[in-house]
């Protein structure tokens, strides 16, 4: 349970701003700013009415801010820190809420914060690299999501929405060419068929070179960093009466790329198995974005990914709904890390992985003169595998297999009542259980474990609608993750009992806020917030011992902050956004160390000013900039006193010039990513023997945007 006085200080901050006196709008007075529609909360809402902070991103404006992915989006939401680190991939994506997510990517590990694309929840981070080309909007939850997203969403979730078949039609091409051989395409289809059937078509293609050559491998087909990326979607809705309709969606993405840059820092630990056999930093690439290894297996990554849902919406009369989503999902890579950087193969990880899923999710909402609510049942199933073979490891080669089979079931409700014209009251629960099956080899012969965990999640919110455009809230939030199994578990040699799974993480947020419009072009958002964490793992990596040994550190953390994120239109033509969080993280001190939150910057903040004019012949300018900054954060678990995990702050600076026709019909561009060529790390992991530095695949850019629309 979180702190006594912890809750005494949050009701007195809750019944200070819940009684605060804010003068009310004229609710009939049109307003610069119009307010915008989520389904966050699994049902339409307006983004005020949300007792929740949460950030939303148009899908018209995602290329103007320089957005084409997940990672992209992390540089713009307050207190979210996006990554890409699993595995050498630069097609993996790791994001970090509120100090909560995960490094590692192999079967048995769960991220924190939740990723859906239509309500679709995607189980594994390679491969999550979601193309934002053809997409309604993204919606960032902030804050443990345990009722209406369930399991794995202690941090948050991020709601990828896509455009509804039939609801913009016509044909949309785009193009994007620029420096660092950038060459993008995409193609998008929408097209009412008949009066019941429609149907949107989309395909994208990414290309991008990479930062550095493989020095030892003449006749390699590819660079550090490159990327090289196919996608498509095809959704066919039909909807044969006013009161029920189908939607039927299948995707695929595959990716042939370089290995993300890296880069092994040896003389930093002397005394480490590495630097003994003789080795020194003067033995790797003199450039990080160069490579010197000898391995030709993993400079070169895949990952390819299949899915298919079914949506099936039902209405019951003018006031229940019921719906039904069901998918299947498979993804497989080929990837790795030679992690000592060397030609030789003394420390080489290629490693071979797969996951297949299913889900199904029943739905039923109603809507009852004041009184709503949204109920259902969710099921879910994962099978995945994990192989290095053959592993490397101070020159001892073996084999290392890890297999997990996951099945969750999930019943959850939540109601929402109106109490007058300003107050409303929110609570809801989901009751969760999980089972996990998981066998390993690391070299001591095939080790089986299960294990099966349950919890109910819950919360409460209370919301004052202070007029029509503004609302405070308060709200109380608990979340759950099942325990994991250990993802490396070389402690096999030591321990024959070590292959066991934890307990389960519970998580109590608790948070007041404000959004809207406290006046007439000016929208705000503010969240100030305390959680607690039971249970948390945190991942850390060593080579002690006969293998590289993943060890989870169990922790309770304790995390406060305050978010700011808004707009101000200054004029017709410019307005300014902004973002910015602050967060504090406590952790108890574990075995004699004071571990710290990874890849989480104390300070997040990004601010967009942006001017748009209408010319005389009706075309339009828009001129954009976007600044973003991270403050330094450590690299993995650990405050080391030297230090050697510790990454630098970074402002990376996007420009967006464009012009676009007075009938919609085109828009031309010049644009700049990373304008500052700002180089910076994905994270540091101190092994013991030497520190392993991930370099972000990030760079300046430089191109033109071209979109055609039919």
């Amino acid at each position: 349970m979180a702190n006594p006085s912890h809750a005494r200080r949050f009701s007195v901050l809750v019944a200070g701003l819940l009684a605060t006196p804010i003068a009310a709008a004229d609710s009939e007075e049109p307003r610069a700013i119009e307010e915008i529609v989520v389904t966050a909360t699994k049902r339409e809402q307006g983004i005020y009415d949300v007792p929740a902070a949460l950030s939303v991103f148009d899908g018209g404006t995602l290329a103007e801010r320089g957005i084409t992915d997940l990672v992209d989006v992390g540089k713009f939401v307050p207190n979210l820190n996006v990554t890409t680190f699993s595995a050498g991939h630069t097609s993996s994506t790791n994001p970090f809420i509120r100090g909560i997510g995960t490094q590692d990517h192999l079967i048995t590990t769960d991220p924190g914060v939740g990723v859906y694309v239509d309500g679709v929840y995607l189980g594994r981070q390679v491969g999550q690299h979601w193309n934002l080309t053809n997409i309604e909007r993204v919606e960032v939850l902030r804050g443990p999501q345990g009722t209406l997203y369930g399991r794995n969403s202690i941090g948050g979730a991020v709601n990828i929405v896509t455009a509804a078949p039939g609801s913009d039609p016509g044909r949309r091409l785009s193009t994007r060419v620029g420096s660092r051989g950038r060459t993008d395409a995409s193609l998008l289809l929408d097209a009412n068929l008949s009066d019941t059937l429609a149907t949107t078509i989309s395909a994208g293609l990414r290309r991008r070179g990479g930062l550095g050559q493989f020095r030892n491998l003449p006749d390699v087909e590819t660079e550090v960093g490159e990327t090289r990326e196919l996608s498509a979607r095809v959704a066919v809705g039909w909807r044969p009466t006013p009161t029920f309709s189908l939607t039927l969606a299948a995707d695929a993405n595959d990716g042939d790329n370089g290995l993300n840059p890296y880069t092994t820092l040896i003389d930093e630990v002397p005394g480490g198995a590495v630097f003994a056999a003789g080795y020194r930093n003067a033995d790797v690439a003199r450039d990080p974005y160069d490579n010197n290894t000898g391995q030709a297996r993993q400079a070169r990554t895949t990952n390819a990914a299949r899915g298919v849902s079914v949506t099936a919406a039902w209405d019951m009369g003018d006031r229940l709904t019921a719906r039904t989503i069901a998918s299947t999902r498979s993804s497989d890579y080929e990837a790795g890390l030679d992690d000592d950087g060397l030609f030789d193969d003394y420390l080489s990880f290629p490693e071979d992985g797969r996951a297949d899923q299913t889900s199904v999710e029943v739905q039923l909402l109603g809507d009852f003169d004041g009184l709503d609510f949204v109920a259902g049942a969710y099921r879910f199933s994962e099978d995945g595998s994990n192989v290095q073979d053959p592993t490397v490891f101070l020159g001892f080669r073996g084999a290392f297999r890890l297999t997990q089979a996951l099945d969750s079931t999930a019943f959850f409700a939540s109601m929402s009542r109106a109490i007058g014209d300003q107050w409303r009251l929110t609570a809801g629960m989901r009751t969760t259980r999980d089972e996990k099956r998981a066998t390993t080899d690391v070299g001591t012969g095939r080790v089986h474990a299960a294990r099966s965990w349950q919890e109910t999640s819950w919360d409460a919110a209370v919301h004052r609608a202070v007029n029509d455009y503004l609302s405070v809230y308060a709200t109380v939030q608990s979340g759950y993750q099942s325990g994991e199994f250990p993802a490396r578990p070389y402690c096999l040699f030591s321990d024959p009992d070590c292959f066991a799974a934890g307990d389960n993480v519970t998580a109590v947020n608790y948070e007041i806020g404000l959004k809207g419009q406290p006046r007439d072009r000016v929208e705000l958002g503010v969240a100030v917030f305390r959680t607690r964490y039971d249970g948390l793992p945190y991942q850390v990596s060593t080579t002690a011992g006969a293998g590289f040994n993943t060890v989870n550190l169990i922790v309770t953390q304790h995390t406060t902050g305050l978010e700011l994120e808004g707009a101000l239109y200054m004029t017709d033509a410019f307005r300014l956004q902004f973002a910015v969080g602050r967060i504090g993280v406590d952790v108890d001190r574990q075995r004699g160390v004071q571990p710290a939150a990874p890849l989480t910057p104390e300070l997040t903040a990004a601010i967009s000013p942006e001017y748009r004019h209408v010319l005389a012949s009706g075309a339009e300018v828009a001129a954009r900039l976007d600044y973003s900054y991270r403050a330094a954060m450590w690299g993995e678990p650990s405050s080391d006193p030297a230090r050697l995990t510790r990454i630098g702050s970074r402002g990376l600076v996007n420009f967006h010039v464009g012009l676009t026709a007075a009938d919609s019909a085109w828009t031309a561009a010049i644009y700049g990513r990373n304008a500052g060529d700002v180089r910076y790390d994905n994270a540091r992991l101190n092994t013991g023997d030497y520190v392993l530095r991930i370099l972000s695949n990030d760079a300046s850019e430089f191109g033109l945007r071209l979109e055609r629309r039919f």
